[in-house]
């Protein structure tokens, strides 16, 4: 009987190829199977970042979300179809592990940074070899396109889900020095509307694609009325103590 395989957690990192690990780099271009999320009909994020990376006779495995915006999160209907997704895909990776195929997951920005990866992880890190590959997280990507610091001194910086609840998001935005708002996507408004009772909005700058192509970086208050990309990322950087 042959050995299992390795299930590598695959950081990409925030979208510029050159951006990744040479760690992940080296696992790339020698792996053998690739798996990676998409919406169904999308080419999926993860695996256009590696366009062009994958080594010759590469087989890929397209985990494809049976929901995404069409049930509301609070719906219990939305975690039973996700729950069920996961358990799906983690039984295909067991199986190729179990007959001795290493496979790289793809996985954008950090596998442990709220990514998909985490849902598999822990359902084959018990049973099966897994690794997981560290990466520089979206939010670092934004921050730097920003061309200015997150945060300075003792700054406590924050990071909230556009999901949230209106009336958390400004608790936590006016609590905290700097913040990072992520899982923008039609919840823009919502995010909008906290920061201006928060006393925020002001300062607050968007970015999306952050290191992508078609990367923008625009003040928040100047992109009023329209829906942003689910890849992006709002900032308020931190005026934290500095010599």
């Amino acid at each position: 009987m042959s050995a299992r395989g390795t299930l590598y957690g695959l950081g990409l990192g925030p979208g510029e190829p050159d951006l990744m690990t040479v760690r992940a780099h080296r696992l790339l271009c020698s792996a053998t199977h690739v798996a990676f999320f998409r919406k169904a009909g999308r080419p999926g994020q993860a695996r256009r970042i590696v366009e062009g990376l994958l080594p010759d006779g590469v087989v890929e495995h397209a985990m494809e979300y049976p929901v995404t915006t069409e049930i509301a999160l609070e719906d219990p209907a939305y975690n039973r179809a996700l729950s069920a997704f996961y358990a799906d895909c983690a039984a295909h990776l067991r199986a190729l592990s179990d007959a001795g195929h290493d496979v790289v997951v793809l996985c954008e920005g950090d596998p442990f940074f709220y990514g998909s990866f985490m849902h598999l992880y822990t359902r084959l890190v018990g049973t099966h070899p897994v690794q997981v590959v560290p990466a520089i997280t979206g939010m670092s990507g934004a921050w730097t396109a920003t061309g200015q610091p997150i945060t300075w001194g003792d700054d406590v910086l924050t990071v909230l889900m556009g999901t949230l609840p209106e009336a958390k998001l400004v608790r936590h935005m006016a609590d905290s020095d700097a913040l990072v708002v992520m899982k923008i996507g039609r919840h823009i408004d919502k995010v909008r509307r906290a920061l201006a009772t928060a006393g925020r909005l002001d300062d607050a700058w968007l970015v999306e694609y952050a290191t992508m192509p078609g990367q923008k970086v625009v003040r928040l208050v100047e992109v009023e009325g329209r829906i942003t990309p689910y890849f992006s990322i709002v900032l308020v950087h931190g005026q934290g103590r500095r010599p």
